[in-house]
């Protein structure tokens, strides 16, 4: 066979046969340093990058699985469901967005509530999604921890909600949203008179109503790094006000130096730390 031939061999067979290029989802852009990141290191390190230590997003039933004991989750109130009581339309039906947002992230509303373990200590366990309508807390939402918040205090449970919700109070319910602010935080001073133990973890972000509300009343409030918490946004704040703003303002590390938050505490340790202060308040 001629060289000429031989070549041409080649090249055909080099088109009939691409060249594998990488599988896709294998890697992932850290939204902190903008480094790339192998997909099975950020999930064996329950999505923290491994460069800057920035704590990613992950799913309510994700925070379960790292929180609790394996196999230990009992899920509260799993059939309630919102619903549209004012018929409202913005760019589309909130019937339809609701039906949305619950075929893409598998779950009925933004929050998750139940009874768990953490090494071995039974505990009311309840965390925000921000994935469904940025984590905004509507009837359902709301109605979900206040029974959270009652079933603690007559079972005598430590509570633990872990705080995920950019969206504050959701628009779309007006004023029964609004309400929920008043009727979690009502739950919560009822727990506390019954000499309950309520640990707040704050996530990135923890915004709007929510902040403003039983996110702030923990007897113990914990942050993961670099989260960004506050009622209103730093942009909007800077726009009303028109002052610039402190450096860091609204992170987790300035909360801290002014005693907004009582420490901040690495995604990895989160276990470790909610037993640790179980324990040493008696609970």
């Amino acid at each position: 066979m001629s060289t000429d031939r031989q070549d041409a061999n080649h090249w055909r067979n080099m088109v009939k046969h691409p060249k594998r290029g990488v599988p896709e989802g294998l890697w992932k852009r850290c939204p902190g340093c903008q480094q790339t990141i192998f997909r099975k290191e950020a999930e064996k390190r329950l999505g923290v990058c491994p460069e800057c230590d920035y704590h990613w997003y992950v799913s309510a039933p994700d925070r379960v699985r790292q929180v609790l004991d394996e196999g230990t989750f009992e899920e509260w109130d799993a059939d309630l469901e919102p619903t549209d009581p004012l018929g409202f339309v913005d760019r589309m039906p909130y019937r339809e967005r609701l039906a949305r947002e619950q075929e893409r992230t598998s779950l009925r509303d933004a929050a998750l509530v139940g009874r768990g373990m953490i090494r071995g200590r039974s505990v009311a366990f309840g965390v925000t999604d921000s994935a469904f309508m940025m984590g905004s807390m509507g009837s359902v939402v709301g109605e979900k921890l206040t029974r959270l918040v009652e079933r603690a205090t007559a079972e005598q449970l430590p509570l633990i909600i872990v705080s995920g919700s950019g969206g504050g109070a959701r628009m779309q319910e007006g004023l029964l949203s609004l309400m929920q602010m008043a009727k979690v935080s009502a739950a919560l001073a009822r727990f506390d008179a019954a000499g309950g133990l309520f640990i707040s973890v704050l996530t990135n972000p923890t915004m709007g109503g929510v902040a403003a509300s039983f996110a702030s009343l923990g007897d113990l409030v914990f942050a993961e790094p670099k989260a960004l918490i506050g009622f209103a946004g730093p942009r909007t704040i800077e726009a009303t006000i028109r002052i610039e703003l402190p450096k860091g303002f609204q992170t987790s590390e300035f909360l801290l130096e002014h005693g907004y938050i009582d420490r901040i505490v690495r995604r990895q340790d989160l276990k470790s730390e909610l037993a640790r202060a179980i324990d040493y308040c008696g609970k």
